[in-house]
């Protein structure tokens, strides 16, 4: 029998190859991938000789030729299929291993020239691998290096079944189908006059790793990168994890939440979310005030919640936060004194993660519905204040637009109807998901209690009725932000006259479904 060896990836590949040959297969390879074997020692034919055909167009052109395709597709139960392959002297594949030009590596490397990247879409590779998986059931296909074990194990005890093949087959589809998203991607995203929303919208995944459970234990749960251009979106999975258990799905939402409030500030901030609310969140001149002033949020929530900080984790820090129970910590740094208290939780997973940053181009925002994909572009442009008009007699003081703009970039992280209280750039009380908005001002405020007194609101969107801004100002409530573009507008700007507060407009809505 023969197997025909092409690989990007030449990892185990020598291996594979003299298993094969000791099993009594006659072993044929591409250029590159045959020079790998043969220095090895291993006897192999390269498909040039198979061919009768040089390699042409610097290697563009080796694999595509009836002596390979027809070894590949020839049906290995079809009489007539054998005595064509005889008649013209081609002899059947029975395996193939292969995996494609390294397209992603390629277009990763800011030194890498278009025509380079061109040069990295294979042509012959897929074909060759999507014609033995339409063939599976005469051929094997192996494009994953830890698959050779498992495939020699099984032609050396003879367990080949069905369902292998079918399931290596899967793979083989799902590698050529991932490695052509990336391919459009890439071309997409450097067209300037591609539509925002194409007709057909191509994705790449990779997975990243199992999780620990999905939403509830019994459901099963893994994470996927999504590869942009070829490029790993940077995020929560590429944090290096320093201790503590395995993440759990809503470990990973819950983290990502965190981590992105946490990068809103350019002073030491940290977020405490839980449940994807952020419960605590405060900018101060030290990651340990900000952690003191966010739990102090919300202290009742914050337990078993997600910590994240924009800055290291001292020792005093880490004493702190042994004091509550959380799930993470993350942090771009921990000093070696804080990893040594925080390893005295030892089920707390700790995560080291430099602070989000919005990308210069960032993929679709794609959320899923039953049987369906949603498609719309992120919420990241940074808010601009030039375009912000205060609505009310009353100017908001210089303390209170501080509050103002914290509590706007807060308001982001809320679950729509979304309401933010915010006192010296912490955040106070929070009301989110409620289907109308005066609940969630009533919610923010009772959690808020006393401390509402000279504060400032943010509202994702804006009041539809006066009562939310009253119930504002009856808790203490100061200043507010909010988009407005109400038809009841001036109803609302007039309560807030009426009581001699601010509010400032900022034709900006962000909700958050």
């Amino acid at each position: 029998m023969r197997a025909l060896l092409s690989v990007s990836d030449k990892t185990s590949i020598a291996e594979l190859a003299q298993g094969l040959v000791v099993l009594g297969w006659e072993v044929i390879a591409t250029g590159n991938t045959a020079r790998a074997i043969t220095s090895a020692g291993i006897p192999v034919t390269e498909v040039s000789e198979v061919t009768g055909f040089p390699e042409i167009l610097d290697g563009r052109v080796k694999t595509l030729h009836p002596a390979i395709h027809g070894g590949l597709l020839a049906r290995s139960d079809d009489e007539r299929h054998t005595i064509e392959l005889s008649q013209h002297g081609i002899a059947p594949i029975g395996l193939v291993a292969s995996n494609l030009y390294p397209f992603a590596k390629t277009i990763a490397d800011p030194s890498a020239s278009f025509a380079d990247i061109v040069e990295q879409i294979d042509i012959g590779g897929p074909a060759m691998v999507r014609a033995a998986a339409k063939n599976h059931a005469s051929v094997l296909i192996v494009t994953e290096p830890g698959d050779y074990p498992l495939v020699l194990n099984a032609l050396r005890d003879d367990t080949v079944t069905s369902e292998l093949r079918r399931s290596l087959a899967a793979k083989a589809f799902a590698h050529t189908a991932t490695y052509d998203a990336l391919i459009a991607g890439y071309f997409q995203s450097s067209d300037a006059h591609a539509p925002a929303f194409p007709a057909e919208l191509a994705v790449g995944l990779q997975r990243a790793r199992t999780l620990r459970y999905g939403e509830n234990p019994h459901q099963e749960a893994a994470a996927y990168w999504r590869l942009t251009a070829g490029v790993k979106t940077p995020g929560l999975l590429a944090a290096e994890q320093l201790g503590g258990k395995e993440l759990s799905f809503n470990n990973v939402l819950d983290g990502d939440a965190a981590w992105r409030a946490a990068s809103i500030g350019r002073e030491p901030t940290v977020a405490i979310v839980k449940h994807l609310i952020p419960c605590g969140l405060a900018s101060r001149a030290s990651a340990h005030d900000a952690f003191m002033d966010a739990l102090a949020g919300d202290p009742v929530s914050a337990f078993g919640g997600i910590v994240a900080s924009n800055r290291e984790i001292d020792v005093a820090t880490a004493r702190e936060m042994t004091k509550v129970f959380f799930e993470i910590v993350i942090a771009p740094a921990f000093t070696p004194e804080a990893l040594e208290v925080l390893h005295k939780k030892k089920n707390l997973r700790l995560l080291r993660l430099a602070p989000w940053s919005a990308p210069e181009h960032a993929a679709l925002d794609l959320r899923a519905i039953t049987g369906a994909v949603l498609a719309q572009q992120p919420d990241i442009t940074p808010d601009d204040a030039s375009g912000w008009t205060v609505a009310t007699k009353r100017q908001p003081t210089r303390a209170e637009m501080d509050d103002l703009r914290f509590a706007w970039s807060a308001i982001r992280f809320v679950k729509s109807n979304a309401i933010v209280l915010v006192k010296d750039r912490a955040i106070i009380g929070v009301g989110a998901g409620q289907p109308n908005r005066v609940e969630s001002v009533a919610i923010a405020a009772r959690k808020a209690d006393e401390r509402a007194q000279g504060a400032v609101l943010a509202s994702d969107a804006y009041f539809p009725f006066a009562d939310g801004v009253e119930t504002a100002i009856e808790a203490g409530i100061t200043a507010v932000i909010q988009p407005g573009g109400s038809i009841r507008d001036g109803e609302v700007i007039a309560a807030a006259d009426s009581a001699g507060i601010a509010m400032v407009m900022t034709s900006e809505r962000h909700f958050l479904h």
